[in-house]
């Protein structure tokens, strides 16, 4: 082998090793990235308590729909999805109403999106929608949403609870499920959620029998 192609093959040899460290490099940087996109939720699990600020200044409390299957749609006003899948739901309450579903959504504020008392009526009017529409700050839906500030927030955010108050799938992160968009995969699960019965309630605490006895003087 001659010189020159001893050099030649030498110089391919350190731009290849030199290729190689910034493609590895970005590799770590893509994996820290997915890891930081990853959401922290897990699913199933007990649904915290939230509040609805309702636009007539009533406040509902998710708990006060216990024993029902809930969908809640967490969402931009000024979002075309969004409000697309806020008339789905409208489809889905009339079709499942009446066996225990209900439907809830919730605007929460961003830069471009406002989520006022007015603005959330008039949607709430406009889309003739059938069930409660409220709001919320943004902390409050990050909160109830185990987000972490890293986590990449998915619109709309679709959670979904059993009878018996436990989440039993959400949107997520970079991961979400986005058949929770979908009107035939929604329509099939909660046809099969709306067939459980809710969990036996804790037997209640039943009061001592036995009888005081007075202290004979």
């Amino acid at each position: 082998m001659t010189w020159g192609r001893i050099a030649a093959r030498d110089r391919r040899h350190r731009y290849t090793t030199a290729m190689r460290k910034p493609t590895s490099l970005t590799l770590v940087l893509l994996l820290m990235a997915a890891t930081l996109a990853t959401p922290s939720t897990v699913v199933p699990r007990p649904s915290p308590e939230f509040t609805i600020h309702e636009p007539s200044g009533k406040d509902v409390l998710l708990s006060s729909f216990k024993g029902k299957v809930v969908m809640i749609e967490f969402l931009f006003l000024r979002s075309e999805k969004c409000l697309n899948l806020a008339s789905t739901m409208n489809k889905l309450n009339a079709e499942f109403g009446s066996r225990g579903f209900q439907p809830v959504a919730v605007a929460f504020p961003t830069l471009q999106s406002d989520a006022s008392p007015s603005l959330v009526a008039y949607i709430a009017n406009n889309y003739k929608l059938t069930y409660p529409v409220g709001y919320a700050n943004k902390e409050e839906v990050d909160q109830y949403l185990s987000r972490e500030q890293t986590e990449m927030l998915r619109i709309p955010q679709v959670v979904i609870i059993d009878r018996s108050r436990i989440i039993r799938v959400q949107t997520g992160g970079q991961g979400g499920n986005l058949m929770l968009e979908n009107e035939a995969y929604l329509r099939s699960l909660l046809d099969g959620l709306l067939k459980e019965s809710p969990a036996p309630a804790a037997p209640a605490k039943q009061p001592s029998t036995q009888k005081s006895h007075k202290s004979q003087s």
